[in-house]
């Protein structure tokens, strides 16, 4: 819309008169984008679970399926757009807020075996002895893992280290993002800790492990804090971290259905199904699959998995 000028007869008014339509056009521009600003940010605020229709929520779809390419239609499911994106992809101060919600809540967990069970720690040698077992199928014969190193990922304080690896393996190594835990390690393995050969204070998603280093790769109750992307980057890594005959175990709990998201420890659930994809598009085998037995029904299920190379990979 055009506003009516006052007619000029003079030279030099008529002369002016383009400046001041300028100067009034840039300011009707400017109160309009508030105008539109404002408008906007009311339909943000008030539109949590329709903000799919407007062209904002490509983005946020876009990053999270990024991030969480099998899980992320599950995770919709359950929770609104925008606090979705907020509590996974969403990044401050360079951080993605999956990963900085986690350590958050893992500053606040004691660096002891209650701590490392989640207050379920009658559960402990219930879950060791499953352990112990499933992994005595996969290592010391002929055509099987050998038992000279094993890394324990998402080690913790060592509570897998002490009971299951080093009884089998000569020597052990741990990676942990949180440096309390690894530093009561060699109180807590009571004299075999000179068995330790390296602690690696990382993240999964940042860590690496060695060319062809280990008999056995351990990963219990981790995997759920990497997003789908990096859960499948990280089995590429360790399958390159494979002794010949090596093998890779996954421990973890699994949602009957789909994947779900908890919010207290930023992790996620996810469903043998995706699982198995993400395992698939890995390049791994899976040699075998076990539900953990003796937990509460209440509890959400626990599975155990041991996957090596796949027959194409050097």
């Amino acid at each position: 819309m055009t506003l009516p000028l006052p007619l000029r007869k003079d030279r030099s008014s008529r002369e002016h008169q383009p400046q001041q339509l300028s100067t009034l056009a840039k300011s009707l521009f400017i109160m309009a984008y508030k105008a539109a600003h404002l408008a906007f940010k009311s339909r943000w605020h008030k539109t949590d679970e329709e903000l799919c229709r407007h062209s904002m929520s490509f983005i946020l779809h876009k990053a999270i399926r990024n991030d969480f390419f099998q899980s992320y239609l599950y995770l919709l499911e359950k929770l609104p757009l925008v606090k979705l994106y907020a509590l996974t992809s969403q990044v401050i101060n360079g951080e993605m807020q999956f990963y900085a919600r986690a350590k958050h809540f893992y500053r606040e967990v004691p660096a002891t075996e209650e701590g490392m069970m989640g207050d379920y720690i009658e559960l402990s040698n219930t879950d060791i002895e499953s352990s112990r077992e499933f992994l005595r199928r996969f290592v010391g014969g002929v055509g099987k893992a050998g038992t000279n190193r094993a890394l324990d990922c998402g080690s913790g304080i060592g509570r897998i280290s002490k009971h299951v690896l080093l009884p089998v393996f000569k020597s052990v190594e741990l990676v942990d993002m949180m440096e309390n835990f690894l530093a009561a390690v060699p109180n807590y393995l009571q004299g075999k800790e000179d068995r330790v050969e390296m602690y690696y204070c990382k993240s999964l998603q940042e860590f690496t492990p060695a060319q062809q280093r280990y008999d056995v790769i351990w990963i219990q109750w981790v995997s759920g804090y990497l997003t789908d992307k990096d859960l499948l980057e990280f089995l590429i890594r360790c399958q390159n971290g494979l002794k010949d005959n090596g093998v890779i175990i996954l421990k973890d709990n699994v949602a009957r259905e789909g994947c779900i998201l908890d919010c207290l420890d930023s992790s996620v659930i996810r469903d043998l199904n995706i699982l198995h994809s993400l395992i698939e598009m890995s390049g791994l085998t899976i040699l075998r699959e076990e539900r953990q037995e003796g937990f509460p029904d209440q509890c959400v299920p626990v599975w155990m998995l041991a996957m090596q190379k796949g027959p194409g990979h050097s």
